[in-house]
């Protein structure tokens, strides 16, 4: 039962559609399935993936702030920790206190904004007993340690109130992970246990630096996250051969449109913005060349710039990548796939919350 239906249910009791006998029941139903939910334990073996975050730093209706959660085997792992990202985590039935790392691709706001309350409903979602672990190039511990020192004060008042058994003082917090920034055409192991391998590579996204993409391979599968970049020649040699390619793609025409219109209103502000991004994105059509010259399985777009609000804008956005690569899905909140080991299926298994 969604939340939807339980306000629903909630306005009819009050307002007397409902005997209050039957709405309690209801709502006890739907609370109990809502608390009870583990989309992990549906899940066959295999590689999967969900967009908790499709957008960028843009508000959209349907595209959060940017954030991708893996699902190796039954190992739980989140790329960014962009707006609403863990809230959206949730809606879609993953146990946020299973999370075992956060990977960030780059320090701009959009993609840690919500780490903060990632890092807390994460310990005190699960009890956990250590910091959530926070990979990042270098740079990665100044970040862990301001969001630590802004939430002092909350890890005190959550163990008084509730204790270890809720949040152990141990577990409160982020746990810098840091790695130097792989060089053009090499990668660096982060994670290499068993069935799984986690690799991180450079991109550019200058002047942002460092910046980096993620790669995960589990058993037979594989799929590749980019975080923001240009166009990247080391993005098509790493993406060689993947299952999931999930690329970054800001739509030139669109934002240039939004350019003419700030100039002509007087918008100072927004024509430096809107003139300034286009330098260090890539587009859906690079994006869709990266795709095919890669020989992917599957093109998801996220970071959607800029938003897609109106009817028949997603044509707009693509603007003739759909005719260079065809097996491609322009994500939104909650769009997930699952790549089953031993197969070669990549399956869509929700295209939306």
């Amino acid at each position: 039962m969604t939340s939807r239906l339980i306000i629903l249910f909630t306005i009819m009791t009050l307002s007397g559609c409902l005997p209050p006998e039957l709405g309690n029941r209801i709502m006890e139903k739907g609370i109990e399935k809502r608390m009870s939910a583990n989309t992990i334990d549906e899940l066959t073996d295999g590689l999967h993936f969900a967009l908790c975050g499709a957008g960028g730093p843009m508000p959209a209706p349907k595209a959060s702030g940017p954030c991708a959660v893996v699902i190796a085997g039954k190992r739980m792992f989140v790329v960014d920790a962009g707006t609403d990202g863990v809230r959206n985590i949730m809606r879609m039935g993953y146990p946020v206190g299973q999370i075992e790392a956060v990977f960030l691709s780059h320090f701009h706001s959009d993609h840690l904004d919500g780490l903060g309350e990632m890092g807390t409903l994460r310990w005190a979602g699960g009890a956990n007993k250590s910091p959530l672990p926070v990979f990042g190039p270098e740079g990665v511990e100044k970040v862990v340690d301001g969001f630590n020192m802004a939430y002092s004060h909350d890890f005190v008042y959550r163990h008084a109130h509730h204790g270890d058994v809720v949040a152990p003082s141990s577990g409160a917090g982020l746990a810098a992970q840091p790695f130097n920034t792989p060089a053009q055409g090499e990668l660096t192991v982060l994670i290499n246990d068993k069935d799984l391998t986690i690799e991180a590579l450079a991109v550019n996204h200058a002047p942002v630096d460092p910046a980096v993409a993620y790669r995960f391979t589990y058993k037979d599968r594989s799929l590749l996250i980019s975080g923001d970049t240009v166009k990247s020649a080391n993005i098509e040699k790493f993406a060689r051969g993947v299952d999931l390619l999930v690329h970054e793609a800001l739509a030139p025409n669109l934002v240039m449109l939004m350019n003419k219109v700030a100039k002509e209103t007087g918008n100072t502000v927004a024509d430096h913005i809107t003139h300034d991004i286009l330098d260090y994105h890539a587009s859906p059509v690079e994006a869709a060349e990266t795709a095919r010259d890669a020989g992917v399985g599957h093109l998801v777009y996220y970071h959607i710039v800029p938003p897609l609000v109106m009817p028949g804008q997603k044509k707009l956005y693509l603007n003739g990548a759909e005719k260079i690569f065809k097996h491609y899905t322009i994500g939104e909140d909650g769009v997930a796939f699952s790549l089953p080991s031993d197969s070669k299926e990549i399956i869509q298994t929700n295209d939306g919350l």
